[in-house]
């Protein structure tokens, strides 16, 4: 690819991660402000508990928003997902405090427990899509570059590019759908995970989904009713 579209892919490439992580913090940031507004609790923690992973997102947002060289391809990568593993181990441990405290009989607000599941839900789709995003064939940007790894991923017009326009590449935005139907049906749905870390990444995000929808928010459904 030349330099210049190399530049623009990576300008862009950029851009969609730094709006991605965004919405995580503003979910966060929501959660946080009308807890501390309301008197919520997690598990007995104060409202604010909800913005211990922006210390990880933040300096996601510069690695993502700050230009970088070549030869710091790699070690940003490796950097960026350590923080996103950051993110979804926070999140998992958000999900476990707040079953704590429905066991504990502490959610007995409707309202107030589907807010926190969606948040959780939310962070656990935008972070792992950012995840499979920064895995797949080495990174976004080593997969403009001539002699990319082998596919983490296949996405259909991988199989059949007559599915797709000339130079289709997958963005930002088809990694976050796979993690969106992941975490929905709880299952692969048009694009297969190929390698045994894609496999576990997915197992792991749908484990984390069908706990947050299955359990928080049937408990949820339940106190509405």
């Amino acid at each position: 690819m030349p330099d210049d579209d190399l530049d623009d892919a990576e300008f862009q490439a950029r851009i969609e991660a730094t709006v991605g992580i965004a919405i995580v913090i503003v979910f966060q940031a929501a959660l946080a402000a009308v807890s501390l507004e309301r008197g919520w609790a997690l598990a007995g923690l104060p409202g604010w508990v909800w913005l211990v992973p922006v210390g990880a997102e933040l300096p996601l947002v510069a690695l993502f928003a700050l230009r970088g060289s070549a030869p710091s391809d790699a070690r940003r990568r490796r950097d960026a997902i350590r923080l996103v593993g950051i993110i979804n181990l926070a999140n998992v441990l958000a999900l476990g405090a707040l079953m704590v405290s429905i066991l504990e009989g502490r959610e007995v607000k409707g309202g107030e427990l589907l807010f926190k599941g969606m948040v959780i839900w939310g962070t656990n789709i935008v972070a792992f899509g950012l995840l499979y995003w920064e895995l797949d064939r080495g990174g976004p940007l080593r997969r403009l570059r001539p002699d990319p790894p082998p596919r983490d991923f296949q996405f259909p017009q991988d199989e059949n590019p007559s599915l797709a326009g000339p130079g289709w590449r997958a963005g930002l935005v088809d990694y976050v759908y796979v993690s969106f139907t992941n975490g929905i049906a709880f299952s692969p749905t048009d694009t297969m995970p190929l390698t045994r870390r894609a496999k576990v990444a997915m197992v792991a995000q749908s484990s984390v989904s069908a706990v947050t929808v299955l359990f928080v928010a049937a408990r949820a459904v339940n106190i509405l009713h």
